[in-house]
C-alpha cells in the first residue's frame, strides 16, 4: 500500500513540470510623480514650477485643487496667472483631463514657494479620481503676455 502511494506521488511529481515559463511583458518603470510641465513657452517658465498637486471634493462636480508654485530665480515674479490641466500618469494622448483649470498666484519672491488653492470642474467623482502619485499635470503661463 505503501508502495503504491510513493509511486502515485512520484509518477504526480515528474509529470506536472512548470512548462515554457510564460514571457512577461517588459514594462518600464512607473514615471515617477514631480512638477507639472510647461505647455507653452513663456519667458517666466524656466523660472517657475507647479508641485504637490493634491485633490479634494468642494461639492458636486466641483474639486478643490492645492499645489505649491516655486520661484527658482532670484527676482522677484509678480502675481501670475496659470492654465493648469490634470491627467493621470496612464493617460493617453488626446485623453479627456481629470480637470483643467485657471489658478491667480500671487507675487513671488526671490526664491519663494508659495501654496495656491483653486475651484476645478469635473466630471468625475472623489473615489473616481487617482491618487497623488498618479496625477500629472500641465501648465501654462497666461499673464503676464510674454
Amino acid at each position: 500500500m505503501r508502495l503504491s502511494v510513493v509511486a502515485c506521488l512520484a509518477v504526480l511529481c515528474s509529470c506536472s513540470s512548470n512548462g515554457p515559463e510564460a514571457k512577461q511583458a517588459r514594462v518600464g518603470p512607473l514615471e515617477p510623480p514631480g512638477a507639472a510641465t510647461p505647455i507653452k513657452k513663456h519667458p517666466l517658465t524656466k523660472y517657475i514650477e507647479l508641485v504637490g498637486f493634491r485633490i479634494s471634493e468642494s461639492g458636486a462636480a466641483k474639486l478643490r485643487v492645492k499645489f505649491a508654485v516655486v520661484n527658482h530665480s532670484d527676482a522677484d515674479i509678480g502675481d501670475l496667472e496659470v492654465k493648469v490641466r490634470l491627467t493621470t500618469s496612464a493617460a493617453k494622448p488626446g485623453q479627456e483631463p481629470i480637470t483643467e483649470f485657471e489658478a491667480k498666484v500671487p507675487s513671488l519672491g526671490p526664491e519663494e514657494v508659495k501654496d495656491v488653492t483653486a475651484t476645478a470642474p469635473t466630471k468625475l467623482r472623489i473615489y473616481e479620481l487617482p491618487d497623488w502619485q498618479f496625477i500629472r499635470a500641465e501648465f501654462e503661463i497666461t499673464s503676464p503676455a510674454p
